[in-house]
């Protein structure tokens, strides 16, 4: 599966818009797609993270920002920021990681590929979540007493809700993968077909 320039913006676009519209609301209901975004933009954009990291991490940036500051808050006082914030490039490289490795193992639409799927997306998101997690327990100002039984506790309390949420969302774009990569094949097969009539 070769990705021209074009397709590979086209891709970005969709990821930034699926991540922008549901990271603003990711203090509310709506779950919050921005780990499996990560994911899918290693599996689509693997040879673009130059461009493509950056540009996602700045928008999440931006997002929080926004969302932050549309509750007459100070970014900067809110309890979410503090040294730990910057845990959140490796954290988010560590999504991106995995579905890059994914697609330098992709065979096609398959079960092993599905099960590789499932097992990145347990192993992403979990080292995802222990460096977010980890670092927000260990170096936040919010947490007042630390210690190692709080933060097996605090894991206990988000890991699987986080796990839930963005393994949702890599169903969601599994499925739509599959549709596009069946979609895109029969239009293939019937611009082929024109041309051998013509």
């Amino acid at each position: 599966m070769t990705l021209s320039q074009p397709q590979r913006i086209g891709l970005f676009i969709l990821l930034a818009l699926v991540m922008a519209g549901t990271r603003i609301n990711h203090f509310s209901a709506m779950p919050d797609a921005s780990w499996a975004v990560f994911l899918a933009a290693g599996f689509y954009l693997r040879g673009s993270m130059r461009w493509a990291f950056p540009a996602l991490m700045a928008l999440a940036v931006f997002v929080d920002f926004l969302v932050i500051s549309s509750q007459g808050l100070s970014f900067w006082s809110h309890y979410c920021m503090s040294a730990a914030y910057w845990f959140l490039i490796p954290a988010y490289a560590a999504m991106w990681a995995g579905g890059s490795w994914l697609r330098s193992r992709y065979s096609g639409l398959d079960l092993p590929s599905l099960g590789m799927l499932a097992g990145v997306t347990l192993a992403a998101t979990s080292l995802c979540f222990l460096v977010s997690n980890g670092s927000f327990y260990w170096l936040s100002d919010s947490i007042a007493a630390r210690s190692l039984d709080g933060w097996m506790q605090n894991l206990a309390d988000w890991y699987l809700p986080y796990l839930r949420t963005t393994a949702a969302w890599v169903c969601v774009g599994a499925a739509a993968h599959v549709i596009g990569t069946r979609w895109l094949r029969l239009l293939a097969n019937q611009s082929q077909a024109s041309g051998q009539r013509g």
